[in-house]
């Protein structure tokens, strides 16, 4: 991969660019330029496509310009998203057998049957869920981001569960790996990561809690109850109105991935403010989600 910050007057491209108007990289973006839109070198693609491209960059008004000659949509095995947008450091792979490991532990047979009915059965979930971020700003905001939340959302869960024997585990457990599902149809995938219309009009809590009730009304006989505790836990996640829940907690169980759900936000949203920061600053100014002016740690 050669990025466009490398490139110079007279480099030749021959690579694979994110084009939305643009070439795109995670390093900066170069204007391009189709002399002959007709040529047969010039394969069809859309706005925000991986394209392959092949060309020769010059300088045109003090910048750099991209005079393309083949143009054609890049196949997933020829780019790594990794070079184009924000993404996990995590391994996804790793993470999706860990939240597996967990789907299996659940031993209620209706809320077991419905895990697998969404992250087994139901193949394009499975794919938007591991490609999505968990937000649009503020915390996990990059590619697998929503994966990486729900797993930590579920980890700090199982540890709650085993602290606190009152709590039912495996409704505890379904809640955690559910709470965020509506988030695949809140937002859309990179490189926009824009709200829907679902979204905005909607929210992906009320959106999760829909799902849920279209994939338990698949399941025969699965108990009314047992599917409003659920929708309850997901529909109160928030934990307050003023941040846009629903509901309050009413069961412990929805108290539990409240204060998991809040706990893994914003300690995550600390880390990505420590690390966007200067090494060399101690204090990191004020930060509007915290309210308060941050510090770092020091070493005695």
């Amino acid at each position: 991969m050669k990025f466009i910050s490398e490139l110079q007057e007279g480099s030749r491209i021959q690579d694979v660019y994110h084009e939305s108007v643009l070439l795109q990289d995670r390093t900066g973006v170069l204007d391009a330029k189709i002399w002959d839109p007709t040529s047969d070198a010039i394969g069809d693609f859309d706005t925000l496509d991986y394209i392959y491209v092949s060309g020769t960059v010059s300088a045109y008004n003090g910048s750099l310009q991209a005079s393309l000659r083949q143009v054609r949509k890049a196949d997933e095995s020829e780019y790594v998203p990794a070079d184009y947008l924000p993404v996990t450091k995590k391994n996804t792979k790793a993470m999706y057998t860990e939240l597996m490991q967990y789907a299996a532990s659940v031993k209620n047979p209706y809320l077991s049957a419905l895990l697998k009915s969404f992250f087994i059965e139901d193949t394009e979930f499975v794919k938007s869920f591991t490609k999505h971020s968990a937000a649009k700003t503020v915390h996990h905001s990059f590619v697998g981001g929503l994966l990486e939340h729900t797993l930590s959302v579920t980890r700090l869960c199982a540890f709650l569960a085993d602290h606190y024997p009152v709590i039912r585990r495996d409704l505890l457990i379904t809640a955690a790996m559910l709470h965020d599902c509506g988030k695949t149809k809140e937002l859309s995938l990179f490189p926009t990561n824009e709200y829907t219309d679902d979204g905005q009009m909607l929210g992906h809590i009320m959106i999760g809690a829909e799902m849920v009730h279209d994939k338990a009304a698949k399941i025969e006989n699965f108990p009314p109850l047992l599917e409003s505790e659920l929708k309850h836990c997901i529909l109160a996640h928030h934990g307050e109105y003023e941040y846009g829940s629903p509901k309050k907690p009413a069961l412990i169980e929805a108290m539990a991935l409240n204060l998991a759900d809040n706990a893994d936000a914003r300690l995550e949203t600390m880390t990505e403010v420590l690390e966007n920061g200067k090494e060399s600053d101690t204090w990191l100014g004020f930060n509007r989600f915290f309210d308060s002016n941050l510090r770092r740690t020091e070493e005695v």
